[in-house]
């Protein structure tokens, strides 16, 4: 009897030993087929979209040699729907028009000799690239003095000519100058080396070290000022989003070369008429930088499932459910092909796109009338959905059982969208303002110190307010340091990218119809 007793133990332990076996099997498949996504698979939210290439093979993908560029005639005659087009893509660029005709000697019949005259023109355009210059300019100021006092005088007089400030003093650098290094760095990505070469393929010997240190500069002593102007208007708002991202610097205390900082970014919402875009440097991804940060703002702020948000005073955290739909996305890819169109996975990223679905049907809504119909509408579904995933048995280290687990864990969170019309589903405001900078990322790879990670702070922000305002950034920084320098804090509202100061050539070309909508939007 005893025996029997042992051998049912025996079997028992075996038989819970294969059973956690097979889940360890099953998650380490998941992981697998998951890895093989993420590596070989297209994006989880565009898919295979076109212009998704790899960088080396682009032109090999993307060119065809046996297709030729459609002739003027062909257009006129026979496509006039892409003659609109062309002249439409076009209608924001300057255009300079070259005659060709015959001399007089030439304008001869081949049939009869009589005199030859104009029917008409064919007419053909190509694009000109007109490469930058750079120069030298030498700032000569008279100095003036009085003859008669020279003469007869114990004292004479020196007047000397007005003369811009300069950005740097005892220094080349001018605004354009620094503009376009600026440009090349934040909005090219690129790094301060490869300009170096270039600096120097033009005859000018300017290092790395000196167009840093001019960037530094201009940054402290006069970026800064916008800077904080814009922070202060962007803490005004209701509404929020924020996100954060890592970045490397070499030097800086107390931590190694390979530890990670952050660069926190917080944006204004998307109906709000003058967007701002701030990025801020800190060494860590602790929840004191937003509560710091955010002290004067009460409101709304859209986050994704980062804790750190969800106990900052007077902010009604907004859960974002992209990222919750990703979680599912990621369940639904370890599923076997033959299984997916009938698995809970499937289910839930439906039943979420069915949410987005009703969001794309309201977006041209009031924020009232898109606050009435979510309640009507969108939040029974939402929370059917929510209450759906409660009654699931998943297991709950597979990637099914972590979106389940994620998804009632931010449950709080993400039912918040529906407090008012103004928030949003999702958190890709602040996703889209922070790629540019992971994009810079991957070519300059870290900050060399925290002084230069700060100063890059400041002017991804101006950069990406100014992209996100309508605003040429090249224009617009060179018409901040040639501004900001002589301009008090008073006259700094004016400077901003909504600013009544900005000049023309500052904004971006825009199609004839587009420019009529944004004036009578501006209206």
């Amino acid at each position: 009897m005893e025996t029997a007793k042992n051998w049912s133990e025996i079997v028992a332990k075996k038989d819970a030993r294969i059973a956690e076996l097979e889940v360890l099997v099953k998650f380490y498949e998941e992981q697998f087929r998951l890895s093989k996504h993420r590596q070989f698979g297209p994006s989880s939210e565009k898919g295979c979209l076109p212009g998704q290439l790899g960088l080396f093979d682009e032109v090999e993908n993307v060119a065809d040699l046996q297709k030729t560029e459609p002739k003027l005639e062909e257009i006129a005659y026979t496509r006039r729907k892409r003659i609109g087009k062309r002249k439409d893509d076009l209608s924001a660029l300057p255009v300079e028009m070259v005659e060709h005709t015959l001399p007089e000697e030439e304008r001869v019949c081949p049939e009869c000799g009589g005199m030859l005259h104009e029917m008409g023109h064919d007419t053909r355009r190509e694009l000109v690239i007109i490469p930058p210059q750079v120069k030298v300019v030498e700032h000569r100021r008279a100095v003036l003095s009085c003859r008669n006092c020279e003469k007869n005088g114990d004292h004479v007089p020196i007047v000397k000519a007005e003369i811009p400030r300069p950005l740097i003093s005892g220094s080349l650098a001018s605004p354009s100058a620094v503009a376009h290094i600026i440009t090349q760095k934040y909005v090219m990505h690129t790094p301060l080396y490869r300009q170096e070469q270039d600096w120097k393929r033009q005859g000018v010997r300017l290092s790395r070290q000196t167009m840093a240190n001019w960037i530094i500069r201009c940054s402290e002593d006069w970026l800064s000022p916008v800077y904080e102007r814009m922070k202060a208007i962007l803490l005004m708002q209701d509404v929020l989003h924020a996100d954060e991202t890592t970045v490397q610097v070499l030097r800086e205390p107390g931590k190694s070369a390979v530890s990670n900082s952050y660069m926190w970014l917080y944006r204004t919402s998307g109906d709000t008429k003058r967007q701002v875009v701030l990025f801020e440097y800190q060494p860590s991804r602790s929840s004191t930088h937003p509560r710091q940060f955010l002290k004067d703002f009460r409101g709304f702020l859209h986050t994704d499932g980062y804790a750190a948000y969800h106990t900052l005073p007077g902010v009604t955290v907004v859960g974002c459910w992209v990222h919750m739909r990703r979680k599912f996305e990621d369940a639904l890819k370890v599923i076997p092909d033959s299984e997916r169109a009938v698995s809970s996975a499937n289910d839930a990223v439906r039943l979420i796109g069915s949410l987005f679905h009703l969001e794309d049907q309201w977006e041209s809504l009031t924020p009232e009338e898109r606050h009435k119909l979510r309640l009507e509408k969108s939040k029974p579904l939402a929370e059917d959905f929510l209450g759906w995933l409660q009654t699931l048995t998943v297991l709950p280290k597979t990637a099914m059982g972590k979106a389940v687990h994620y998804a009632l864990e931010q449950r709080e969170w993400l039912m918040n969208v529906y407090l008012d019309g103004r928030t949003e589903l999702s958190n890709n405001l602040a996703e889209n303002a922070v790629r540019p900078f992971a994009l810079g990322r991957k070519n300059w790879l870290f900050c060399n110190t925290v002084k230069g990670a700060a100063s890059s702070s400041v002017v991804y922000s101006i950069i990406e307010t100014a992209k996100a305002n309508g605003l040429l950034p090249f224009e617009y920084m060179k018409f901040l340091l040639e501004a900001v320098p002589s301009a008090s804090i008073r006259e700094l509202d004016a400077l901003l990218p909504w600013g009544e100061a900005i000049p023309e050539k500052c904004r971006m070309p825009m199609k004839k119809e587009n420019a009529r909508d944004a004036k009578e939007h501006c209206i």
